[in-house]
């Protein structure tokens, strides 16, 4: 019996060191490189979700990236809606500062 409990105690001890580690580690790495996100709605398609309202897709959102402002045309990036900051929307850059965007729609009907 009391080698049992030795036993039970020698893996509570060790489980807990790794769950201090685990914990603060994996707590770093989701808010300073990356993590994972999922893709609802049409806005994106057909590059993501392609499904439309059916399915939704992951993408891995490299923080680390926009932290050092390598942000160029083309990349797809994760913000806060300006009009719910509850909720993040993902878009595609199209312009970086600087640039010049026009809206071709509004030419097109002149």
């Amino acid at each position: 019996m009391a080698q049992s409990q030795g036993w039970v105690k020698r893996y509570l001890k060790a489980f807990c060191k790794g769950f201090f580690v685990a914990v603060p580690v994996a707590v770093t790495f989701l808010d300073r490189v990356a993590c994972v996100a999922r893709v609802e709605g049409a806005s994106m398609q057909p590059s993501l979700n392609p499904g439309g309202s059916q399915s939704s897709d992951v993408v891995l959102l490299n923080h680390w990236k926009v932290r050092n402002f390598e942000v160029h045309r083309g990349d797809i990036v994760s913000l806060v809606s300006p009009k719910n900051p509850e909720q993040k929307i993902i878009k595609r850059v199209i312009a970086l500062e600087g640039d010049i965007v026009r809206d071709v729609r509004k030419l097109k009907r002149m």
